[in-house]
């Protein structure tokens, strides 16, 4: 399959794009400052040339997106709509300006985040936008049944962005652990699925 990983570059992207590349799969790499191609979430122009200028697919991931953390009341306008902007609409607008792309029968991963069910102090922002993605891929994929799928991957702790803070691995999950429930959404037949990644797939 020829695939779009967006954040190919990140700690997540990374790891996904070695999986799908090990299995064969030819991968093309976005990000918002390194990769194959650039792109700004929070700008649909963006996201249209972003498109044209990779041509057909047959899957997208998106590993990308931003949304501010900060305690309630610390949190101004421009916090959320920047949050929703990028990890939300950025997200749903890979899929609505993409489905000109994309062949039928492809797919379409999102990100999401455990903080979307498990909030914490201080992630408003992020929690809303994460729920909201994981809602929204859950009604676009009835709306794109038999055409094409929608998931969204909803990562717990990563253990490498843990030890960059400074933190134990644990209890978090390996990239490449990570990496391959976003290759099971791209290669299998679940759509409207959130896979929630905390713990390596079993085998």
């Amino acid at each position: 399959m020829r695939i779009l990983v967006v954040g190919a570059t990140g700690t997540i992207g990374a790891a996904v794009v070695d999986a799908l590349r090990g299995r064969g799969h030819e991968v093309v790499s976005a990000g918002h400052s390194a990769g194959d191609h650039r792109v700004d979430l929070s700008d649909a122009a963006s996201i249209d040339e972003l498109y044209a200028a990779v041509g057909p697919l047959e899957a997208v991931v998106c590993t990308a997106g931003v949304a501010r953390f900060g305690a309630l009341e610390e949190l101004d306008d421009e916090a959320f709509v920047a949050s929703l902007a990028n990890k939300l609409m950025g997200q749903v607008n890979l899929v609505r300006r993409g489905l000109a792309t994309v062949a039928r029968g492809g797919s379409f991963t999102l990100t999401s985040g455990t903080l979307s069910q498990r909030p914490t102090p201080g992630t408003a922002a992020v929690a809303m936008t994460g729920a909201a993605v994981e809602s929204f891929a859950r009604a676009a994929a009835i709306d794109l049944e038999g055409r094409w799928r929608v998931n969204t991957v909803s990562p717990g702790w990563v253990a490498e962005s843990r030890m960059k803070m400074g933190l134990d691995p644990m209890p978090g999950i390996w990239a490449a652990e990570l990496a391959e429930y976003y290759v099971r959404s791209v290669t299998g037949e679940e759509s409207g699925a959130t896979l929630e990644a905390e713990e390596p797939l079993e085998s």
